[in-house]
């Protein structure tokens, strides 16, 4: 192996003797290595009856991490909020990244969109990783809590406080505030971000449509589910952790879509070990990084 060493004749008893080496491979030692992450948590349902508020984007994060070879990592995969039925919208639940020494990076479920009555509960948008839409003349929730940098923005609020023209306020996005709904629609869900960590562009973390009884709101960039009058908003979509569309009359809005944890490190560093399915991908990205989803 293109090795080689120096010898010495000592004496007739020890013989010849190796007393150095030539070109000679010393031992490695194993290195910490870097992985870079994408954290989306589940995003929040719309909200149901009347003009209710779009539901607010899964919590969008992003970090790397310096890891020691042999360190085991968790993740959390958060669920989306369920749909709701003449109610307040559900808040999605959240996603993590963590392990022994290592910082925890987690992002808080999206917030659910406001009911589009005054009657209780009221239309005031949830607080979450993005917040909930407005409904029926209130606010929108709010990004809660607060990262550095934001993991997603406020839901729109709603103008007006009754009647077919009353606009809901759509659901924030990860790049943006949901839409503020006005006298002839329901806001568009705030905007996701697109992120090439999976080796390909992707568009992630938009929120949910507000409803109105007039032209329902558009679901934004990045898998929020748009609103509808009468049958059923349409839910965020699965592993983008987008908001779901709110519903006008009593029956189910759209389900927050379920949320996403995606890794990248060099293929040599990746083990192979793992419970679970996640899904693997090698040689993605720069450098022939290998991504786990």
């Amino acid at each position: 192996e293109r090795q080689g060493i120096k010898i010495v004749y000592v004496d007739a008893t020890q013989g010849w003797e190796a007393i150095t080496g030539v070109n000679e491979t010393e031992s490695v030692a194993l290195k910490d290595y870097s992985i870079d992450m994408l954290v989306i948590a589940g995003g929040g349902s719309g909200g149901s009856y009347g003009n209710a508020g779009g539901g607010g984007a899964g919590g969008y994060r992003t970090s790397t991490a310096v890891v020691g070879v042999g360190t085991e990592i968790t993740i959390t995969v958060g669920d989306g909020g369920a749909g709701a039925s003449s109610t307040v919208g559900t808040n999605g639940d959240a996603s993590s990244f963590s392990g022994s020494g290592l910082t925890t990076i987690s992002s808080a479920g999206g917030g659910g969109g406001g009911k589009g009555s005054a009657a209780p509960p009221g239309g005031e948008g949830l607080d979450g990783g993005s917040g909930g839409g407005g409904g029926n003349g209130y606010a929108g929730g709010a990004s809660s809590p607060v990262t550095s940098p934001v993991q997603g923005y406020a839901g729109g609020s709603a103008v007006g406080t009754s009647g077919p023209a009353s606009g809901a306020g759509g659901g924030g996005g990860a790049s943006e505030v949901g839409a503020v709904g006005d006298s002839s629609s329901g806001g568009d869900g705030g905007d996701g971000i697109a992120s090439s960590i999976s080796g390909s562009s992707v568009t992630r973390g938009g929120g949910g449509g507000g409803g109105t009884d007039t032209t329902p709101g558009a679901g934004g960039a990045g898998g929020g589910g748009a609103a509808s009058k009468d049958t059923g908003g349409t839910s965020g979509t699965v592993n983008t952790g987008g908001g779901g569309g709110a519903n006008e009359h009593p029956t189910t809005s759209g389900a927050g879509g379920k949320g996403v944890v995606v890794l990248s490190m060099p293929d040599g560093n990746y083990s192979g070990t793992v419970t679970g399915s996640p899904t693997v991908a090698t040689g993605q990205g720069a450098g022939s990084d290998t991504t786990t989803l």
